[in-house]
């Protein structure tokens, strides 16, 4: 284990404290296959075996997820095809990814070991609720935040969303000096969940991959004696694919979101991924190899990880905090990114001699690539 600490740099937003919460409902992925077809009132034996394969190749163990029998029993129509159901949907899961959200905050919060009125500003991340005034507000009364506490909502940008809630966390923390963000993430599956189909192949991947949750951190630079600090946010690029736009494709309609995932996206990624990744790298000095780096991203699914580790030619290990968050919660969309960098943080702490540097990395709807080099300070 690590005995000496690095400094961090005057001036750059780092990481003081992180959290995480989940519904009740716990679901192993070996239990999905069954309650899925008995909840939607499926009898397809063809596309419960497919479902069977993909529970299995997505490599998830376990789930969260908001979706009960209580659910169920009140609102039938959600496991009917066709039904209008948008009203009921919002109407779950706008509370939902509130309650989570600040449950992930008050456990942020204890980390951190400060007052929630020592919070300057709000980021808060949703693909998954829909309503003005927006969870962003909600959440800040529930905290008992500052009513003068700066808030700006990010709705919509599914996978990438948590990344990008890091980079707009770093900009209000080095422009404001002082500044304490909190940024919160929370996602259900309410919206998509419908009784599968085979005109939407992909509704399947969904059940087998996604999962729900929330998650939280707070972003200051220059800390103070009671704060401990584990990692910099040294620099941030988003970036897109031009005419890629039709790869990830999400509607919002009157039975909730559908989502359609082209077949390429592991291949447009994996064309992409060593260029954007280089060009964090050079804000460090001497950093080359990409062995040398420790790496948090974002498990979309197996099938990125793989790509990315083999064209990057990675070491066997240096997935390993992502593939661990993918088991244990399934992909949770914005929030899943928290969840690596929380078992990184573990990880760098525990180690000998642990690297300086590392990347977190996620992809989305765009095709947008997020990516913030970062610091250990352990």
């Amino acid at each position: 284990m690590s005995t000496t600490r690095r400094l961090p740099t005057p001036g750059k937003a780092t990481v003081l404290a992180l959290g995480k919460a989940f519904p009740s409902q716990l679901i192993p992925q070996d239990c999905l296959v069954e309650g899925f077809f008995r909840d939607t009132n499926c009898a397809d034996s063809a596309m419960k075996e497919k479902l069977a394969r993909l529970c299995k190749t997505t490599t998830v163990k376990t789930r969260y997820t908001v979706m009960s029998k209580e659910i169920l029993d009140k609102y039938p129509e959600l496991a009917r095809e066709g039904s209008a159901t948008i009203s009921q949907r919002l109407t779950i899961a706008n509370q939902a990814v509130t309650e989570m959200a600040k449950e992930a905050s008050l456990a942020c919060f204890k980390q951190w070991g400060r007052s929630a009125e020592d919070i300057t500003h709000v980021v808060y991340v949703s693909s998954s609720e829909i309503r003005l005034p927006g969870g962003d507000l909600f959440l800040a009364s529930e905290l008992g935040l500052r009513n003068d506490v700066n808030r700006v909502m990010l709705y919509f940008l599914g996978c990438y969303g948590g990344v990008t809630g890091l980079r707009i966390a770093k900009d209000i923390a080095e422009n404001n000096p002082g500044s304490r963000v909190l940024l919160t993430t929370s996602e259900t599956t309410i919206l998509g969940f419908r009784p599968p189909n085979k005109s939407r192949p992909y509704d399947l991947v969904g059940a087998a991959l996604f999962g729900d949750g929330a998650a939280a951190a707070i972003i200051g630079a220059d800390p103070i004696s009671v704060e401990s600090p584990f990692m910099e946010l040294s620099y941030a690029v988003q970036q897109f694919l031009p005419g890629t736009q039709n790869v990830i494709d999400g509607r919002l309609t009157e039975e909730g979101i559908n989502f359609k995932l082209g077949r390429d996206l592991p291949q447009k990624i994996d064309d992409n991924i060593e260029a954007f990744c280089k060009k964090l790298m050079e804000k460090a000095d001497n950093l080359e190899d990409f062995n040398d780096l420790f790496w948090a991203v974002h498990p979309g699914g197996p099938a990125i990880l793989n790509r990315l580790e083999t064209t990057l030619k990675l070491k066997g290990e240096k997935l390993d905090c992502s593939r661990r968050a993918l088991m244990d919660f399934g992909n949770v969309s914005s929030n899943t990114i928290i969840y690596v960098m929380e078992y990184m943080r573990d990880e760098l702490m525990n180690k000998e001699k642990s690297e300086e540097w590392g990347l977190a990395l996620a992809f989305g709807p765009g095709i947008t690539f997020e990516g913030i080099l970062l610091r250990s300070l352990n």
